[in-house]
């Protein structure tokens, strides 16, 4: 809905939203469009304040378009993070200490819960406790780099309890551990043959597969494994070699390879990232780019591409999916010719 000066509705009048704009409040819910230069915006952008007379509100984006007017280039008010879910968002972020109740952030959106949770997925790819959760893994991650101990990161990161981090974080392993870079924590492996490919390693904590590798020999494998995890307590177990021959079937597409149990750690963004790569079907691939805008952050293509780089679990997690923009292979950790190897395989030629 426009709203002019002579336009109002129960929630917002022209006088209310001219007097957020002025003082540019980022959580305003409407956005403004400027008559003069024929361009919309967020309540926050940057751009010259307009005069009064020139200014209209909308409700949407959309309501804008269907005015005639366009999305200014500056603050990208089109952009999947709308102001519902920046509200939510920075809702989350200062209220880590508790849970946060889909009912309460409907009301602070004026949503219904189910709408608030819906738009907040679609927007950042995890439900408003997933992110939540990924929010105090990432700060007791940075507290403990720091050299904060143990007690003093649970509680800055906003976790109740100890049990409570222990519990929650995505660590792959707890925060003391974390902190002696895996000292004490049990990592299982198992190594097969896939033709074509080499040797591929599964390692695996009591949670999940946290390490998946390819390399020329059994040996150069284990090594990848140990080497990214100096501290732990590595050992071989051949009760994972089921899981190592369901990742090989899986790429013949003989395999619920898909189901195995991922013991992923990362920051949200990285999680987020290798969310929407496990959503790519096999036989497709997508550009670091196209992978950026499909997640609501355009302009982030190098932080997805740093993304894909850092995945621990190749294949599972395929980053063999994205190409450059020309559609060439790019980089792959394992080398390109597996990558190609890995496409081949799931029908495209490259």
């Amino acid at each position: 809905m426009m709203i002019t000066e002579t336009n109002t509705n129960p929630t917002l009048n022209f006088e209310q939203a001219w007097r957020q704009l002025e003082t540019r409040d980022r959580e305003a819910p409407f956005l403004y469009a400027v008559t003069t230069t024929g361009v919309f915006c967020r309540p926050g952008c940057g751009s010259r304040m307009p005069l009064r007379g020139n200014t209209r509100f909308f409700s949407t984006a959309a309501e804008a378009r269907a005015a005639g007017f366009r999305a200014c280039q500056r603050c990208r008010p089109e952009e999947a993070r709308t102001w519902p879910v920046a509200r939510m968002c920075s809702h989350l972020e200062a209220n880590l200490d508790r849970a946060v109740s889909l009912e309460e952030l409907g009301r602070l959106v004026k949503l219904s819960p189910f709408t608030a949770q819906r738009q907040f997925k679609q927007a950042m790819g995890a439900t408003p406790s997933q992110y939540q959760r990924a929010l105090r893994a990432n700060g007791l991650r940075n507290q403990l780099q720091k050299g904060a101990t143990v007690t003093d990161a649970i509680y800055e990161a906003g976790y109740g309890s100890s049990s409570r981090a222990y519990e929650q974080a995505p660590l792959g392993m707890t925060p003391g551990r974390f902190l002696a870079g895996g000292r004490g924590e049990k990592i299982r492996f198992a190594v097969a043959e896939a033709a074509g490919l080499g040797w591929i390693i599964v390692g695996a904590t009591d949670r999940g597969i946290c390490w998946l590798a390819i390399g020329d020999s059994p040996m150069q494998a284990e090594a990848s494994l140990r080497t990214e995890f100096p501290a732990a307590e590595i050992a071989a177990d051949p009760k994972l070699t089921s899981m190592v021959q369901a990742v090989i079937e899986g790429l013949r597409g003989t395999s619920k390879s898909a189901e195995l149990p991922l013991d992923l750690r990362g920051t949200a963004f990285q999680l987020k990232v290798w969310k929407a790569l496990q959503e790519i079907p096999a036989g497709e691939t997508k550009t670091y780019s196209q992978l950026a805008t499909e997640m609501g952050s355009p302009t982030s293509t190098r932080a997805v591409a740093r993304a894909c780089a850092t995945n621990r679990v190749s294949v599972l997690v395929p980053c063999h999916r994205v190409v450059g923009v020309s559609g060439s292979l790019t980089g792959y950790r394992w080398g390109v010719e597996r990558k190609r190897e890995l496409l081949r395989t799931e029908g495209v030629q490259r």
